[in-house]
């Protein structure tokens, strides 16, 4: 790997850590959801949700999109489906210790 894809990688990585991100991706990884349907999940404000969405949009991880009143956000590269799945496979199985 080139230096460059290292410090891509590490960047993006670092994005997804936080708690409230990784659990939105994990959320996302089912359906799209608004800012209502995570905030009612991940138990915080719609303030700090939108926050972490926007986080998430400005890294190019999800993307949304506008129905009526209401923004539908989902996991926008297909890169990021496949490691969530990975990390869910490996880490929220009953198997695994």
């Amino acid at each position: 790997m080139h230096n460059e894809h290292i410090a891509a990688i590490a960047a993006l990585l670092k994005t997804m850590s936080h708690p409230i991100r990784l659990k939105i991706l994990c959320l996302l990884l089912d359906r799209e959801m608004t800012v209502g349907d995570i905030r009612g999940e991940v138990k915080t404000t719609n303030a700090n949700v939108s926050q972490h969405l926007s986080i998430l949009r400005n890294q190019g991880i999800i993307s949304f999109r506008k129905e009526a009143n209401f923004i539908y956000n989902r996991i926008n590269d297909p890169r990021i489906l496949q490691l969530i799945q990975t990390l869910r496979k490996l880490f929220c199985t009953n198997s695994a210790n």
